[in-house]
């Protein structure tokens, strides 16, 4: 499994020679993002699709 700075350095390699620096900070921001996601599934911090319709519905 990849460490973090092992993760982000293999996703901005991949990114082209002409990436600018948001593209850089998205991709980071994205990584961030899908791993703290990841975390909270596994602690059973999830919302069901009932409870998110339910939400969206009633504001």
């Amino acid at each position: 499994m990849e460490n973090l700075k092992q993760e982000a350095i293999r996703v901005i390699s991949a990114l082209p020679d002409t990436a600018s620096i948001e593209d850089i900070m998205y991709e980071l921001y994205v990584i961030d993002k899908v791993k703290k996601g990841s975390e909270a599934v596994e602690r059973g911090e999830t919302v069901s699709t009932e409870e998110l319709k339910k939400e969206i519905l009633t504001g």
